[in-house]
Parts: structure tokens; sequence; C-alpha cells
């Protein structure tokens, strides 16, 4: 996880976007960040606690993908969309507020009677995007792991499953595809982008902007799925990668660099999996 907005994304306003203010702005996105990422390391501290399963293949199980004693499949599928969402909410704030911030100086110098308000909603609706994701991965991990207890071989094949996920997912960073939509979440609205009015618009822009940043981000999501979604070290360093390649000014240049990482680390895992590493 990383720190909240890029300050340099948050120039102040011009004058016709009204009494908007990047240091209220900022101060906002920054509060929701801690509370998300404190919500995160409690979720993540009191699975730990309870251990992981070892399996065939010397590796384990992640707990996030089984039930507590006496819990429900509802409870359970409740319980992870929460903590997906805190998860996700604190990995794509940084990287996501300076569009967002963008987005309400545009509604401000289109006349918008109430930009914040529909700026939140523009943010509802990007976070809608992460969640129907998330209760998509839930069942497909849930699944994963009752065939992977309920078959040996399965099981021991999965850290050669790891590995070419990563390099997978590393060779996507690579893409025209990726630079594609890499560059669909850095614009800014304008005169290409037409911002609509109303409620309805704004949560259309914020799926809008949520899809591109999904498939963005196909790639690092994916390495933090077969990585371990309780692990923070693995979620500090998908979440800086990804405001890196969204905030820098050679964002292209570093989503091209984290790919070749991924892409040498897959190959590393694939060859260890075979006992040549």
């Amino acid at each position: 996880m990383t720190t909240a907005a890029h300050p340099r994304a948050l120039a102040p306003p011009p004058a016709t976007s009204g009494r908007a203010s990047p240091r209220a702005f900022l101060a906002l996105t920054t509060s929701l960040f801690a509370a998300s990422a404190a919500l995160t390391i409690a979720w993540c501290a009191s699975m730990s606690g309870m251990g992981e399963m070892p399996m065939p293949g010397g590796w384990s199980m992640s707990m996030a993908w089984m039930r507590m004693p006496g819990q429900s499949w509802p409870a359970a599928a409740a319980s992870f969309l929460g903590m997906w969402l805190a998860m996700m909410v604190a990995m794509m704030v940084p990287s996501v507020a300076p569009a967002l911030w963008r987005y309400r100086l545009a509604l401000g110098g289109a006349g918008e009677a109430h930009p914040g308000r529909l700026t939140a909603l523009a943010g509802a609706g990007y976070f809608l995007v992460w969640s129907a994701l998330g209760a998509a991965a839930f069942p497909l991990g849930i699944a994963l792991a009752a065939a992977e207890m309920e078959e040996p071989a399965l099981a021991r094949a999965v850290p050669a499953a790891i590995g070419l996920v990563v390099l997978v997912a590393g060779s996507l960073q690579l893409t025209a595809w990726k630079a594609r939509h890499l560059a669909c979440c850095r614009e800014a609205p304008g005169p290409g982008l037409p911002l609509g009015t109303g409620a309805g618009a704004a949560l259309r822009h914020g799926v809008r902007l949520g899809r591109h940043c999904a498939a963005c981000c196909a790639g690092p999501t994916a390495i933090l799925l077969v990585a371990g979604v309780m692990d923070l070290r693995a979620m500090a360093v998908v979440g800086a990668a990804i405001t890196a390649e969204r905030l820098a000014p050679a964002g292209e240049r570093v989503a091209r660099a984290t790919g070749a990482v991924a892409v040498g680390a897959g190959l590393l895992l694939v060859a260890r999996a075979a006992g040549l590493g």
C-alpha cells in the first residue's frame, strides 16, 4: 500500500472551478486511505493468527478461501467482500484520486451545482467495479481451493501454476493493450470525454474509469491473488507499482519495467517448481 494522492497531481484549480479546495480533497482521500489501510492490516493480522494449511508441493493455502468454524457461506462471502473492498480502497485511492480531482475540476468548470457530490458518486462507481471483481474472485478461489484439497496432484502443480500466472501477468504489462488502458486511466476529462450531467452521468463516469483501471491492473491483480491476498508485502508492492505507472511522468516505461521484473520472477518460480533452481 502507498500514500494518498500525489500532491503534484492536485494542482490549484482554475477560476472556473468554484470553491474547489485541493487541500480539502487531499485530506479526504488521505483519511479514506488511512482508514482502509488500518482495516486491511487488522484483517490480515487476524487471518494470519489462524495460520495456513500446508499443502502437497511445499506451499500453504491462505485461510481467505476457507470458512471459519460455524460460519455460513453467505457470511464468509460477505466478510471476504468487505475486506476485499477495504484492501482495494487502500491500494487504489492513491492512483485514482488525481483522476477524480481532475473530474471535480471539470465539473466545476462546466458549471455543475454540486461537483463534490457528483465526484463522490463517480468514486462509488469506480469501486463498484472492483467490488464486482471481488464477488467474482471469491467463488473461483473457493472452487480452486476445494479442488486442490481433494486432488494432491493438482496441489503439487500449484507452485508451477503460480509461476506461470506471474509470467503471463508480467508479459501483459508489455502489450499495447495495457498501454491503451493505462492512457485512459491517466487522461483528464475534456472535450473528447463528455461529462454529461446529473448523478447517472457521474456514476457512469466512475464505472467507465473503473473498467479501464481493472483492465489496466489485470496483471498486477492476478499477481496479488496468486501471491496471497493476505500478504501485506504483496499489497504494498502491487499498490506502489500501480500508483507509479499512473502518476509518474513516464508511466508507460514504469509499466514495462514492472512487467519485465514480473516476467523474470515468473521464470524463476517456474524453474524452481521444476527443480531447476
